[in-house]
């Protein structure tokens, strides 16, 4: 059986992810210090195959025996958590990065990195393809996730060229499905239960703006993918369906049967214009592309935020 470490394994991602691993004969370790994540998500989990640690990976990092695969998700990842925790977020991008490199080195693992299609900034190339390098305003309140994800990916790539380490990078778009925490600043979580509550839907700037959703189980098949592949250079993973924040929030109130209403409020600085992944490589590489359709995955979401405090 695979050992494997799952850092930010209390996550919302994290969480999916270990569950998918075990499923698949791993032995998991999930890390997080939950500073975002939530113990909630991986109750279900324990078993003699799992084991919880509370951990800040930014601290000396050690795992007692082999470890086959170190999984690096520990990071604040909606707007909301990276501009209020700012130094956490470029702390777990940089040493935590380190720290977890370093043990995939010492374990000879194969390590994989949860990045992120932030590292595109305000994109001026559309779809976005992992040749394009982006277009990132550092010194903006973004750039703390921006950048921290970009310089982990050079780490991670560093690791590889000059240490042998085998490093993956998996550009993650916009996700969503259940176990995400309500309103914490992304859409789906925020729209999801305004609507059930018939509270107004805030949304920023005019809606214009586009993003393209996939659904989790989709996105942790793809990681998976990645992960027992032999490629080293980063791999877009993201549902290509690209619509408005309008449309989205017109798709929740029909899921939702809700009344609510729609309002603006001004745009974040630096929220990027556009959002679409160029999955071409993906497609190509790992046979791998999305299967959940929006309505699909918005029901089961949905059905989940039901059962939930809001």
């Amino acid at each position: 059986m695979p050992r494997t470490l799952v850092t930010g394994g209390a996550g919302f991602l994290g969480s999916h992810l270990c569950e998918y691993l075990l499923q698949k004969g791993h032995t998991v370790i999930a890390m997080d210090n939950l500073l975002t994540g939530n113990i909630a998500n991986i109750e279900h989990l324990q078993s003699e195959n799992f084991k919880f640690i509370k951990h800040d990976v930014t601290e000396y990092l050690y795992i007692a025996g082999e470890i086959d695969f170190v999984l690096h998700f520990a990071s604040p990842a909606s707007p909301l958590d990276y501009m209020q925790l700012p130094i956490q977020t470029l702390k777990v991008g940089a040493l935590g990065t380190h720290k977890a490199l370093g043990l995939a080195l010492a374990k000879k693992a194969t390590f994989l990195l949860a990045s992120t299609s932030e590292v595109y900034g305000d994109p001026l190339v559309h779809p976005q393809s992992e040749d394009y390098w982006g277009n990132v305003n550092p010194v903006g309140p973004r750039g703390v996730y921006d950048e921290a994800k970009r310089f982990a990916e050079a780490l991670a790539m560093a690791y590889h060229r000059y240490h042998n380490v085998n490093t993956k990078i998996v550009r993650i778009f916009n996700t969503y499905g259940p176990r995400m925490r309500p309103k914490d600043g992304r859409a789906i979580p925020t729209f999801i239960p305004q609507a059930l509550k018939n509270e107004s839907i805030t949304i920023f700037g005019d809606g214009s703006q586009t993003r393209s959703f996939c659904y989790v189980s989709d996105l942790v098949e793809g990681i998976y993918r990645l992960l027992i592949s032999d490629i080293n250079e980063p791999v877009n993973i993201g549902n290509p369906r690209e619509m408005t924040i309008k449309e989205m929030a017109e798709a929740v109130l029909k899921v939702t049967g809700s009344k609510s209403k729609l309002i603006y409020k001004d745009l974040p600085v630096d929220d990027p214009k556009v959002r679409q992944p160029n999955i071409k490589r993906a497609k190509k590489l790992l046979g791998w592309e999305p299967k959940v359709g929006l309505e699909e995955g918005l029901i089961k979401t949905v059905e989940w935020f039901k059962t939930q405090k809001l």
